[in-house]
């Protein structure tokens, strides 16, 4: 069975590199990630962990690169991980941010669809952040 997916997106007029570097920096995430705003994240070893609606979640970022990429994998407090294919994508002065959102096993559609509305919601937040100089 093939996985769905839909790409959220947002073109943001700032540098491809000055977003990147805020967005690459797990310690910003609770600024602009709504499932995780109120409680700052916390690292450990080599991955983060935070709280979220659905209780504590580990987050694992691909490490720094000059590609724009921000893939990182949440594992659910049930042990599920989830991998989120997400990319800063050079545009001239401006970028674009694409966030792949991934329909889980057993998802249903009314919720797929919020989770694309919620990731739509966080990225025009990072753009209001990064748009007003990070």
């Amino acid at each position: 069975m093939t996985q769905q997916s839909q790409h959220v997106s947002i073109v943001i007029n700032r540098p491809m590199a000055e977003v990147y570097a805020y967005a690459s920096d797990p310690a910003h995430l609770p600024q602009w990630a709504a499932g995780l705003t109120g409680s700052p994240v916390q690292r450990v070893d080599d991955y983060w962990l935070a709280d979220s609606p659905m209780g504590r979640i580990r987050i694992d970022f691909i490490g720094a690169n000059p590609y724009g990429i921000l893939d990182h994998d949440v594992t659910l407090p049930s042990g599920e991980s989830v991998y989120n294919p997400v990319r800063v994508i050079a545009a001239g002065d401006s970028c674009e941010v694409v966030f792949t959102v991934r329909r889980r096993p057993g998802m249903s559609e009314v919720d797929f669809a919020g989770d694309a509305a919620a990731v739509a919601k966080d990225l025009a937040v990072l753009k209001r952040i990064a748009e007003n100089g990070c």
